[in-house]
């Protein structure tokens, strides 16, 4: 858009001279005589006004005509735009101007009027009953909201000029919310791109500065790459007899920010930002030219769309495809006719008759103003029609109401769930059921516009980790992760605590608490809960731990000389099991590692230089290690002893539910099975891996623990493992 630099540059006389050369361009008819008259009455009008920027006020009124002169719109709507703010700023009345230029005119600068009342309003019963008045205005002539796109998009253009934050912030948040998508229901691709950017400019400038200076980055590493994709693509239609015009743009900043929004990933994981169009002359050669792409680069799956069998409702047609195109590089491309290109840039404004001031479109072309029209006798009163209109127009949201009648909007593809946090966190927290226009929906049930939601709450409910599945909203998602990671770092720190307490005990010394918290930062910790999470988890070994917080027993002779003693009465405990044959007295054992026999299963001593002898499981695959030299085998047996202990080995498949694993240990521990030893060795979104060694005094015992940790409910599989 070069309307505000036009004008700016110029007095009020070259700014007025410049638009009427720029009219008679595209409509050599046009009747110069009026546009004077509106331009002396316009200026007389506004005489003595400035703008923010401290130029003479009637510089914006010429610059919207500007705008709409691009557009190729007719004398009536640029008449208009030259008198646009006279009965709202100055001593023109609409009968002056019906009078003057006809009541056509004066019904346009009313409806005008209308909108600029709504500007800078809350959502009060006054603004719901503007809002209603310019639809109804709009379904009679659908210019007033050409004026009126044109008008907001010059202010934008110049809203630097404005000191305060605060109210360029309101401007911006307004546009956003309604300008925008007013546009994009006309089509009019150019101001809604305009209006998009000069937003998000104002209200996320960190943000699209980031993403502006990773595009520049991006332009100067790949300076040719895009006239070198062009000219592939071009020589590749026309090689096939299809003329075609190739041209190729990066995507604006606010729309990678959206798709980074839409997608939750970062700019670096978007791989389409750049797009590349074909105009082809006519519609079966949009996809002839299609089947050619297809057949020379790999299609991105999920990718195609076709809205020229089925157009967008604004009137957009066009063929959408991702593909691996030229140079390897993943790219759009939309596939056209030159008069879908000049609908897809103008919308509406592309079939407006210049001399009769109509569209040459359908009535049905508006038929969404005309919906909205007909919600005014639908809704009880004027806030309702409003919020309904807000609804309507955006694409990409969806509003529903709670009991109350409050509305809550979500994105497209929200569900229940995303509903009762938006609500709520609480509400989120504690959902069990819902009713959606009264009637029971499952939570994963997606919302439509309009719904009437209830939100079924529970104080013993809790969110679960398959929520994360559907959900379609960041709050959402965030407050489910964090309660998850909540009940996890609690169920995991009781387990923890626990086995570290076991080895506090074996060493006669006391947990202290305060030992724990002074030496987290050590750990990369901030609590005593994350640390016995670790310490579950298998991230950190109990020893570890022990021996960071207790160094003396490192260095105490008297620690020494205990462990040495146990170390003995260990082993005399386990020669003692044992009934071997042909060993020595007082000779060390081990239990093998690898496969963890326990009494019950069928056994084999290796004897091992400087170890002593180690007892295998006769199934552990080891043992193919000392085939060739059966002189280290020795024979042994269980030597009947109830109250000896062992560690057999189990892996666990168990659902990532809350109370999952405090389940698991509570079987066990019913068993009269001990865990000396817990690693989690895999983690998604569904299930957890973990190993476990369980202390029982028999095979049979062993088995019966597994057999019934088997059968609870947040076991997905259970076995025994003989080597790792």
């Amino acid at each position: 858009m070069v309307a505000s630099a036009i004008v700016a540059n110029k007095t009020i006389e070259d700014a007025f001279s410049s638009l009427i050369n720029r009219i008679r361009s595209y409509n050599p008819f046009v009747d110069i005589e009026r546009l004077n008259a509106a331009y002396d009455i316009g200026k007389k009008a506004h005489n003595g006004q400035f703008r923010a920027s401290g130029e003479a006020y009637f510089s914006h009124p010429i610059a919207v005509g500007y705008l709409l002169a691009d557009m190729h719109l007719d004398t009536d709507t640029i008449i208009t735009a030259l008198l646009h703010d006279t009965v709202e700023d100055c001593d023109i009345t609409l009968q002056d101007i019906s009078d003057q230029f006809g009541n056509q005119i004066a019904n346009l600068v009313d409806g005008v009027t209308k909108l600029s009342q709504i500007e800078n309003q809350s959502p009060d019963k006054r603004q719901a009953e503007n809002f209603r008045k310019l639809m109804v205005a709009i379904s009679q002539d659908i210019r007033v909201l050409l004026v009126k796109l044109a008008d907001r998009l010059h202010n934008m253009q110049t809203i630097e000029s404005i000191n305060s934050l605060e109210k360029k912030e309101r401007i911006a948040k307004e546009t956003l919310e309604i300008f925008v998508p007013l546009a994009e229901r006309l089509g009019i691709t150019q101001y809604q791109t305009e209006l998009e950017d000069t937003s998000f400019k104002i209200l996320y400038p960190e943000m699209r500065e980031s993403i502006q200076n990773r595009l520049e980055f991006l332009a100067a590493e790949s300076e040719n790459i895009f006239p070198r994709i062009c000219q592939e693509l071009q020589s590749l239609i026309l090689d096939s007899g299809i003329e075609c015009q190739v041209s190729g743009r990066r995507k604006t900043a606010y729309s990678i920010w959206r798709k980074m929004q839409h997608r939750q990933v970062s700019m670096d994981q978007l791989a389409d930002i750049m797009a590349f169009r074909i105009i082809v002359p006519n519609i079966s050669q949009c996809y002839e030219a299609l089947g050619i792409v297809h057949t020379r680069y790999p299609m991105v799956m999920g990718r195609m769309k076709d809205y020229i069998s089925t157009p967008k409702r604004n009137g957009y047609r066009s063929i959408h495809t991702g593909v691996i195109g030229p140079l390897n590089r993943r790219i759009e491309i939309q596939i056209r006719t030159a008069e879908m290109h000049d609908l897809a840039e103008r919308g509406v404004a592309a079939h407006w008759d210049y001399k009769t001031g109509r569209s040459e479109k359908s009535e049905g072309s508006f038929g969404w103003v005309q919906e909205l029209i007909s919600l005014i006798e639908m809704n009880s009163g004027p806030d309702e029609f409003l919020e309904n209109t807000k609804m309507d127009m955006y694409a990409d949201q969806v509003f529903c109401f709670t009991p109350r009648g409050d509305l809550i909007g979500l994105p497209a593809g929200a569900t229940a769930i995303d509903f009762a946090f938006a609500v709520h966190s609480k509400v989120g927290r504690h959902c069990c059921g819902v009713e959606i226009n009264g009637k029971n929906r499952q939570l994963a049930s997606e919302l439509n516009n309009g719904d009437q939601v209830s939100i079924k709450t529970d104080t013993q409910a809790k969110p679960k980790a398959e929520w994360e599945e559907f959900v379609a909203t960041g709050r959402a998602r965030s407050a489910i992760r964090r309660f998850i990671r909540e009940e996890h770092l609690e169920e995991f720190s009781r387990v923890g605590r626990a086995l570290l307490e076991k080895e506090y005990r074996f060493h006669n010394v006391p947990l202290r608490e305060t030992a724990i918290k002074a030496s987290l930062n050590s750990f990369k910790v901030s609590k005593t809960e994350e640390l016995f999470s670790l310490i579950a988890e298998g991230k950190i070994s109990v020893s570890e731990v022990m021996n960071r917080l207790n160094p003396e027993l490192r260095k105490s002779e008297k620690s020494a000389k205990i462990l040495k003693r146990n170390k003995s009465k260990t082993n005399k405990e386990r020669s003692d099991t044992f009934n071997i044959s042909g060993m020595n007295p007082g000779m060390a054992l081990h239990i093998a590692n690898c496969c963890h026999p326990v009494p019950g299963d069928k056994i084999i001593g290796i004897l091992t230089t400087g170890k002593g002898l180690t007892i295998h499981s006769r199934e552990c695959l080891t043992l193919t290690k000392y085939t060739d030299v059966p002189e280290l085998w020795v024979k042994v047996d269980w030597k009947r002893n109830d109250k000896k202990r062992f560690a057999g080995r189990i892996r666990v498949i168990l659902l990532n539910e809350a109370g999952a694993l405090a389940a698991l240990s509570t079987i066990i521990a019913q068993q009269a099975g001990n865990i000396s030893y817990m690693q989690i060795t895999k983690r998604t979104s569904d299930f957890f891996t973990l190993f476990l060694d369980v202390e029982v005094v028999n095979l049979a015992q062993l088995k019966s623990i597994i057999t019934v940790v088997r059968s609870s409910q947040f076991v997905e599989s259970v076995e025994r493992i003989m080597i790792q």
